[in-house]
């Protein structure tokens, strides 16, 4: 799978993680930035990896800033990108089951690097149910 990358500078240490992690998987990424721990702006990496993805760009994304929270409501201002800041893997699990979201949104500050390695798996290997959940999620998308 192809996944786009974006951090602020808090989020910085756990994007450059989770590259290697997600390359030792066998998973492509691709990579918008930010490219150092110097202050940054989320918004800026944000829309670009969400706009890449709205491209084609990749299929998922793992967002990470300080919280998750500021990087997911970025992900969440782009149609068709439907972002999650899961602070655990039933989070995870439910809104990919649910809601079929594709961006993954981290807090560097809120959880250890052990446990989002086990959101990011389960984040990438839970299937969207369909079903009765489609009909909702074909409801979020303002036009």
């Amino acid at each position: 799978m192809k996944i786009a990358l974006a951090s602020d500078h808090a989020g910085f240490d756990y994007k450059e993680r989770a590259k290697a992690y997600l390359v030792t998987k066998g998973h492509d990424v691709v990579d918008y930035g930010a490219m150092n721990a110097e202050r940054s702006d989320y918004p800026d990496f944000g829309h670009k990896a969400a706009e890449g993805m709205l491209r084609g760009e990749a299929e998922r994304g793992v967002f990470v800033c300080g919280s998750g929270t500021g990087i997911a409501i970025v992900a969440n201002r782009h149609n068709g990108i439907r972002a999650v800041d899961a602070m655990t893997e039933e989070m995870a699990r439910l809104a990919r089951q649910h809601n079929d979201v594709n961006v993954l949104a981290l807090g560097e500050r809120i959880i250890a690097w052990e446990e989002a390695e086990n959101i990011i798996d389960v984040f990438l290997a839970t299937p969207f149910e369909g079903g009765r959940h489609l009909a909702r999620v074909k409801k979020i998308d303002q036009k």
